[in-house]
């Protein structure tokens, strides 16, 4: 069985069908707040993120066992082998904005890329599911993004960004970054979750987003690809999409925009 040909649409859907019912088990924030460990991508372990990976790995168990080879990079587990392992990647972020789970505030979502090659630009499917929303945002290359099975669009381009995410905003960062913004953006949101901030451009909901430290591959490999199918622009620093590795040990800074214009205006930034 070729993994990218599984109808991983339907293994999303399971997938959160899946997580949904650990957090309504999991309601409260104390409930939340143990942790296990540090994961591989280096960040303290919550239960719950052992417990929403091995629902997404429940799955991938069942792809090895119909005869799929590929190698799997989630944030807890690291970087694991199914079948043959071979050039396919997996890369799964099974709670992107994990802060928010904890707190219980519901701008959390699944993140899982499906690829061909070990980089950005082999990336063929992305699935985000944003939890709080409730939406499902999904792109096949060459087949365009679509919010809940319905095409999505970014917004317009322009010299002036009327809504602009920002993630990673510890205040230092920001304080030392913001200012190339001043007379450029009207609004800052500051949402909590790449995966979600990312696809909310491709969606046209915000005009542009970015990232004020380097993120990992886990947290953007999927909305990536949801942003340039929408018809967005996304930037890795100066690497190239073929550059930008799906590795755990990668980081690079990341922004989004609907187009050139936009982009530039949210690297000024970083």
């Amino acid at each position: 069985m070729d993994v990218l040909s599984a109808d991983w649409t339907e293994i999303c859907r399971r997938i959160v069908a899946a997580q949904r019912a650990i957090f309504e088990e999991v309601r409260g924030v104390e409930a939340r707040t143990a942790y296990e460990g540090v994961g591989e991508g280096g960040d303290r372990t919550l239960v719950i993120d052992r417990r929403c990976e091995d629902a997404v790995f429940a799955e991938l168990e069942v792809l090895a066992e119909e005869g799929a080879s590929f190698v799997a990079v989630s944030e807890e587990r690291g970087e694991v082998s199914f079948g043959a392992g071979g050039p396919a990647r997996v890369v799964i972020d099974p709670i992107d904005g994990s802060l928010n789970a904890r707190r219980t505030l519901p701008s959390h979502s699944l993140s899982i890329a499906v690829a061909s090659a070990a980089s950005m630009a082999g990336v063929e499917f992305g699935y985000v599911y944003d939890f709080g929303a409730g939406e499902e945002l999904a792109a096949r290359r060459g087949d365009g993004a679509s919010l809940d099975g319905s095409p999505i669009g970014v917004g317009a381009d322009g010299d002036k960004l009327e809504l602009l995410g920002v993630e990673a905003a510890e205040p230092n960062r920001a304080l030392a970054s913001l200012g190339a913004l001043a007379d450029r953006v009207y609004r800052l949101r500051v949402i909590g979750s790449i995966a979600i901030t990312a696809s909310y451009v491709a969606a046209g909901r915000l005009d542009a987003m970015l990232s004020l430290r380097p993120c990992r591959s886990v947290d953007a490999a999927a909305a990536q690809l949801i942003v340039r199918e929408a018809g967005g622009e996304v930037a890795f620093g100066g690497l190239r999409l073929d550059e930008a590795s799906l590795g755990l040990d990668a980081r690079y800074p990341i922004a989004a925009a609907a187009g050139e214009r936009g982009l530039a205006i949210a690297r000024s930034a970083q």
